[in-house]
């Protein structure tokens, strides 16, 4: 009996130096495993997931069902996340081999005041950027795959003339693949549809630069000073909103005139008198009136929101050419991107980032942003530039103070734009 114990007392440390060692040698197998794994899950990320947000749909729908919680809807898609790229992260990189998917000439959609191969720009080196981010891989816009995820849906692009830039530039990245006597083009006054009869598909551009109502909505009042924005007003525009399943709004440049904006409410009887307010405190009430539309009548289940953020202008070419003093040359003739990382120009009015990210941060829907901004700033050489429609005389033509460096040349950076809404399609 005591031999018996004995043994008992020398196996018991035996058997667990076995176990120990089998532990070790599990360990070491898992960790190997684990590190094969993640080079291969980040090499899929980079290669192959187009920024796939297919898991964080299924999120959004389950937090849209309540009132949204999170107050940073636009810090989590600017920070990045495990399922959420940071898009401002990144540089342009110049590929020579990249080739547009459209020309001005192939697509009949195109406004001609943003064709500017067609109005004689001679350089095409601007055609050859991509936008590589940091941490993910944006892939290539998929005309055919974009169809078919809207297939039975419509989508509405809503703002201004760059807004319509980026509707004009989705339609010309899909209407290649519908058949001629299979889509179609229709124009109105405020509302403009293509359509695509075999996939029951309408993409669609309304046209509200200030999302709220103004005095110059449908005929332009040139003299900035004589615009009157109803600051509290949106139900003229909104209801021809209701029933589309992807809404993409944009507001900004209107915006930003130089001065004090007159404004109205409809508290001030038969319209009479104005108060003026400063540029991003009327911003913040219209959008307000805007998010509490969004709030009010969209049901997530069955329309999605996206909001695009400002995209940039280049008026002071003193900014990145610091031997041109003056007003200079503006955008003309520039040909390269600006290459500074972070760069953010005079174009850009940090105070009303400050206000989208306040008011769309607090709505009880859930708004995706589109962050262009960042992209767009260093993209000084895409501008129209002097190659437009409406450039005047030849004389005008050649003079840079005519340059439009507000819209974008077509093809060119709002096919980008659209690389991103389409990643979340």
């Amino acid at each position: 009996m005591k031999s018996m114990e004995a043994l008992k007392r020398f196996n018991l440390p035996f058997f667990l130096l076995v176990i120990l060692i089998c532990a070790v040698v599990s360990l070491l197998v898992l960790k190997d495993i684990y590190t094969i794994a993640n080079k291969s899950n980040y090499t899929e990320q980079l290669s192959s997931e187009d920024l796939d947000f297919s898991n964080e749909e299924n999120i959004e729908e389950e937090e849209e069902a309540a009132p949204s919680s999170s107050p940073n809807q636009l810090i989590e898609f600017n920070q990045g996340s495990q399922n959420r790229c940071d898009v401002m992260n990144g540089k342009w990189v110049f590929n020579r081999s990249l080739e547009t998917q459209y020309t001005d000439a192939s697509c009949p959609y195109l406004d001609k005041q943003v064709s500017c191969v067609l109005n004689g720009r001679p350089d095409g080196d601007y055609l050859h950027w991509q936008w590589e981010m940091d941490d993910c891989y944006l892939s290539r816009f998929d005309g055919a795959d974009a169809l078919e995820k809207l297939r039975g849906k419509r989508l509405m692009f809503v703002g201004d003339s760059l807004q319509r830039e980026q509707w004009q530039s989705f339609v010309c990245l899909v209407q290649y693949h519908v058949p001629p006597k299979l889509k179609s083009m229709k124009h109105g006054r405020s509302l403009s549809v293509f359509t695509a009869e075999e996939y029951n598909t309408s993409i669609e551009f309304y046209n509200a630069p200030f999302l709220i109502e103004s005095n110059s909505d449908v005929f332009i009042i040139k003299d900035l000073r004589k615009r009157i924005l109803r600051l509290d007003s949106i139900s003229k525009h909104a209801r021809h909103w209701m029933g589309v399943d992807i809404l993409v709004f944009n507001t900004y440049v209107w915006w930003t005139t130089g001065f004090k904006l007159k404004t109205t409410w409809k508290s001030m009887k038969n319209n009479d008198g104005y108060e003026e307010m400063s540029v991003d405190v009327a911003y913040k009430l219209g959008l307000e009136t805007w998010a509490n539309w969004i709030d009010s009548n969209i049901n997530p289940n069955k329309t999605r929101v996206f909001f695009t953020t400002i995209s940039p202008t280049h008026i002071r070419s003193s900014e990145w050419n610091f031997n041109d003093r003056d007003v200079g040359n503006r955008c003309y003739n520039e040909t390269q991107p600006v290459m500074e990382k972070g760069y953010i120009g005079f174009g850009t009015d940090k105070r009303i980032m400050r206000v989208v990210e306040d008011v769309v941060g607090r709505m009880k829907k859930v708004v995706s942003i589109l962050n262009i901004t960042q992209m767009s700033e260093y993209r000084k050489d895409g501008h129209a530039s002097v190659y437009t429609e409406y450039g005047g005389k030849r004389k005008q033509k050649s003079d840079p103070k005519y340059a439009d460096c507000i819209h974008w040349c077509l093809p060119g950076l709002p096919d980008v734009w659209n690389q991103l809404l389409y990643s979340f399609l």
